[in-house]
């Protein structure tokens, strides 16, 4: 994949940001997407109504789509193993259970809201990727 241009990266981070507003402002929700995945596929519960939890979890992949169509079709190649993948994901949606959320719940909508639980939440993920990358650069040369 070619590297990102500053422009669709701030862009990409502004869309971000506004669709996590306007969620709080006019569902009075916070866009944490773990939350409602879980609450549109019908393995968790909440305060979010199950037709707008779907409706936000369905709109992720065709905004992506939208905007690949009208920006640039980007190259992917998977060069992972799929059971790696299947592994890296189930770890992933674990530990946001472990959490109480995700990213875009504790490090977008919760660091906005100066949130203490989110703080230390983001604090930590960020921190546990940080010494991934180290250890896997400085320990195992990857």
């Amino acid at each position: 994949m070619a590297p990102l241009s500053p422009v669709f990266a701030f862009a990409g981070g502004v869309l971000i940001g506004l669709a996590a507003a306007l969620f709080l402002l006019l569902a009075g929700r916070i866009a944490g997407i773990s939350g409602l995945t879980a609450i549109a596929t019908r393995i968790g519960s909440g305060g979010t109504p199950w037709a707008q939890a779907a409706a936000f979890v369905i709109g992720l992949p065709l905004g992506a789509w939208v905007v690949a169509s009208a920006v640039r079709q980007p190259d992917i190649a998977v060069t992972s193993s799929i059971p790696l993948l299947i592994a890296a994901g189930l770890l992933v949606g674990f530990g946001t259970r472990l959490a109480n959320g995700c990213t875009s719940g504790h490090g977008v909508c919760g660091v906005a809201r100066l949130s203490p639980r989110s703080l230390i939440a983001t604090a930590t993920f960020m921190g546990c990727g940080a010494l991934t990358v180290f250890v896997m650069r400085h320990l195992f040369g990857a």
